[in-house]
């Protein structure tokens, strides 16, 4: 360790710090990104971490703490006392990244099998550990492809159990919350324009489409295409923001 630069010296300890990682496994992750931190992440939590029975009991304790006394899951209460012991709030999108990690099916629930593998992914067997992840995981959002993987993400974990489009209302909260963190200057003319006009639930290739609306499209719709293959609903947002004079023609 004594032959690496200060920086380096520092990324490995803040590396290890936020891991939970030896010193050993720290470096060889952080070689393989070249230095660089958030990719180092990605190595190590791509890499199959070793369980021993200790670590599957303290699951197993964890799961038990937050699950449903009437089935096999944890539910709305659940999640609700695990946000308590992480000290954020239920409508924290942080929660919403950590349900991403779980790959979990529907809001407000996680089955057994969902929290096993997203904190066995993440590395964490204690609610001291899952804390210590928080920052990482907000960190996440900053990274343009696992934003793009979470937005996509939290079109089928917010709808209703069997529904294919997403209620509106639900919808805009997602928007607000996601934007919120990736800045669109148009997301509050989006949400009003959908219930002025639109008043429906949203399909998923709306959801889709306004994300790459979102990163492609200036602000200002210099760079807008009305040629191009836009779903109809944001062609007509932009004669929206037309006829509000929010941009000019």
């Amino acid at each position: 360790m004594h032959k690496l630069s200060r920086s380096n010296r520092d990324k490995l300890q803040q590396f290890v710090a936020i891991t939970g990682a030896s010193d050993k496994n720290a470096l060889q992750a952080l070689k393989a990104s070249d230095w660089q931190l958030e990719a180092a992440f990605d190595v190590f939590y791509s890499q199959p971490q070793p369980r021993s029975n200790g670590d599957m009991r303290r699951l197993e304790e964890l799961y038990n703490r937050y699950k449903d006394p009437y089935s096999d899951m944890i539910l709305a209460e659940g999640i609700s006392v695990l946000c308590s012991d992480l000290q954020v709030e239920p409508q924290d999108i942080v929660t919403l990244v950590l349900s991403w990690h779980m790959n979990a099916a529907t809001a407000c629930e996680f089955s057994k099998e969902e929290f096993f593998g997203g904190l066995q992914a993440l590395g964490v067997d204690s609610i001291g550990k899952l804390q210590e992840k928080l920052s990482f995981m907000r960190s996440e959002l900053k990274d343009e492809q696992k934003f793009h993987e979470i937005y996509n993400f939290a079109f089928g974990w917010a709808k209703e159990k069997g529904q294919k489009s997403l209620a509106l209302d639900t919808a805009i909260g997602m928007w607000q919350l996601l934007f919120a963190e990736r800045e669109w200057p148009l997301v509050n003319h989006w949400c009003d324009f959908l219930q002025d006009r639109h008043n429906k639930a949203i399909s998923k290739d709306t959801w889709a489409q306004l994300l790459e609306f979102a990163r492609t499209v200036d602000p200002a719709l210099s760079n807008y295409d009305a040629e191009g293959a836009w779903p109809y609903l944001i062609d007509e947002f932009v004669e929206y923001l037309y006829d509000k004079s929010v941009v000019e023609k």
